[in-house]
């Protein structure tokens, strides 16, 4: 890096701040904090556990949003001043310090634009995740099983907890279906992102002629729902059914039937649990997965009423991302357009940067 190419960098990131700031409107979440201080001030304002509850949760989100946005702004002003101060001087020693910190320095602009795009209503709520295989059998449940253990991986380097809520397991390889809760901070807001259905196209390995396949699975996330949103559901409307629970290769079978499923008959949306030994906390669970279900096609109703999305089905022309392992080996965002070549990395759980640019792509911050 030259003095002009940081010098047109700082120009850069001081524009992004900028944009940044009509966004977050630092003047705005000043003056609300210091409302809601008055407001807890007021003795009364702790009987109302509710209200006082859902104040906490804002006065948190903002304060964050306020602090990130100041460190950044804050990293940058003093990059500039530094910059021209060891230009005045000469002072080459501290302008190759400021060259090598260039992308440090960019990296948190970058960071803020996404905690910007990760602001939405239920962006930092945690997310319940179902995968399942389309048509295709062993080899399609065999590329579940894969997502599975992307997302897992994915979870692990993000430092997200994960619970699995049921697992059915294919009959030769892989998984029928899959459903887990990661815990975490913007755990939706990140994996809303994989909501969709995934192509791959490989040399199968159960295909003794080694032939090409491809196969489809599709990838469903929810936010977990705060017990405050209330979703109406009439009990003639759902189709409860229990069953021995079983981990999996067939270890640990119940005697119970302490799994429960669930359909829902008016959407079609079936879900299942079988996390607990307990009966009834499954099907609280369930219930509970049910709402997050029925509260994300409300969403994407008037998403696609809208006209930001299409509906999709599990199969060609619908995918929102293609994973190619042969006769080359990229992956490939259709909503960001863009591919990588990184594909055993991605598979093991690297695809942050590659959300990220979807998120980028879905809502640009200008």
């Amino acid at each position: 890096m030259d003095n002009y190419e940081y010098t047109e960098l700082l120009k850069t990131l001081n524009t992004k701040v900028e944009n940044i700031a009509g966004v977050v409107k630092p003047e705005s979440i000043k003056a609300r904090l210091k409302e809601i201080e008055e407001m807890e001030n007021d003795q009364n304002f702790w009987q109302d556990i509710a209200k006082a509850g859902a104040i906490g949760k804002e006065k948190t989100k903002i304060s964050n949003i306020l602090n990130n946005f100041l460190n950044a702004k804050s990293a940058v002003d003093d990059a500039k001043e530094l910059y021209e101060l060891a230009n005045s001087e000469n002072d080459e020693e501290t302008i190759n310090s400021l060259f090598a910190e260039a992308d440090e320095l960019e990296d948190k602009i970058v960071n803020l634009e996404i905690s910007m795009l990760l602001s939405g209503e239920d962006d930092g709520k945690n997310a319940i995740v179902t995968i399942h295989p389309g048509a295709g059998g062993t080899e399609s449940n065999d590329w579940a099983s894969m997502l599975y253990r992307m997302y897992l991986r994915f979870c692990e380097r993000e430092g997200f907890k994960v619970e699995t809520l049921d697992f059915q397991e294919g009959e030769e390889a892989g998984l029928k279906d899959v459903s887990f809760i990661v815990k975490g901070v913007n755990a939706y807001g990140y994996l809303k992102a994989e909501n969709g259905i995934h192509r791959l196209v490989r040399t199968s390995p159960f295909d003794s002629a080694g032939r090409r396949h491809t196969s489809f699975t599709s990838v469903m996330v929810s936010p977990e729902i705060d017990d405050d949103i209330e979703i109406e559901i009439d009990e003639k409307d759902l189709k409860i059914d229990t069953y021995r629970a079983g981990g999996a290769g067939g270890q640990h079978v119940n005697k119970t039937e302490s799994a429960v499923r669930i359909t829902h008959a008016p959407t079609g949306i079936v879900v299942q649990c079988q996390n607990d030994r307990s009966q009834h906390k499954n099907k609280a669970t369930a219930m509970k997965m049910l709402k997050s279900r029925l509260y994300e096609l409300e969403l994407m109703k008037q998403q696609e009423a809208a006209g930001s999305i299409e509906k999709s089905e599990i199969g060609w022309g619908h995918q929102i991302r293609s994973y190619v392992l042969f006769p080359y080996q990229q992956v490939k965002d259709n909503r960001s357009g863009e591919a990588y070549s990184q594909t055993d990395a991605i598979l093991d759980g690297d695809i942050k940067k590659l959300i990220e640019g979807v998120l980028v792509s879905q809502k640009s911050i200008n």
